[in-house]
């Protein structure tokens, strides 16, 4: 009986972990708003540090909410690639 419920509670932690490591919120149903998240919340997409998450930011004070998460590539730093990693883990919502 206790190996069992050491071992559902390894399986959760590695689900727990997991989620950690993906770099997904939760949260919206699992995409981050690029259109009012903070820095600290952009950085849990994998891919984005903070200078990224801070030019983001800027972008979207200098220019207004993103129309789509397309137009993140206009941020400097995010190219194609980037975006290709990224975009499921976005949205331009609101």
């Amino acid at each position: 009986m206790v190996k069992n419920k050491q071992k559902i509670l390894v399986a959760m932690l590695l689900c727990l972990l997991i989620g950690l490591i993906s770099g997904v919120q939760a949260e919206g149903g699992g995409k981050i708003n690029i259109n009012t998240a903070t820095v600290e919340q952009l950085t849990t997409i994998t891919g984005i540090g903070p200078s990224i998450a801070q030019r983001i930011i800027d972008y979207r004070q200098e220019n207004g909410q993103f129309t789509s998460i397309d137009e993140i590539v206009n941020v400097r730093g995010i190219g194609a690639k980037t975006f290709e990693k990224i975009k499921d883990y976005i949205t331009a919502e609101g």
